[in-house]
């Protein structure tokens, strides 16, 4: 079984496979999916209902993994699915999945992305924002 199979999605968005982002073997280049994963968290944060950042406190990635299943080609359009994993006082764990858009049970990548909550000001971490964690859910 897959990271994250059956657990409710945060956010489940399609995004389309750019010429551009193919390497010389014809297939989506390996750092292009951490690009993939940032728009795809950044939908998701946009949706909370309050600010999840301000001037001095902002999330930032402290650990991604990736368990890269297969290589996506071109044409292609992708989903990203996200989800919780951990919520604790001032980091969030979101489990991602990149799946083909078309046939979700096509896995081409899957794994976790750890954000932390920063506060600029102390040089430390930062509780979560409310809207954060309302916004997450643990099923």
């Amino acid at each position: 079984m897959s990271v994250g199979a059956g657990k409710p999605f945060l956010l489940r968005t399609e995004l389309a496979v750019r010429w551009r982002d193919l390497d010389a073997f014809n297939h989506v280049n390996n750092a292009l999916y951490l690009r993939y994963l940032e728009e795809a968290r950044l939908r998701w944060l946009l949706t909370l209902d309050g600010p999840w950042m301000d001037a001095h406190i902002a999330p930032v990635v402290a650990q991604a993994l990736v368990n890269f299943k297969r290589p996506i080609g071109w044409p292609e359009d992708v989903a990203v699915e996200l989800f919780a994993d951990r919520v604790g006082n001032s980091s969030l764990t979101l489990g991602h999945r990149v799946v083909a858009a078309k046939d979700p049970a096509l896995l081409y990548a899957d794994g976790h992305v750890v954000m932390v909550w920063f506060d600029k000001r102390s040089g430390g971490s930062a509780p979560l924002p409310e809207c954060v964690i309302n916004g997450v859910r643990l099923d």
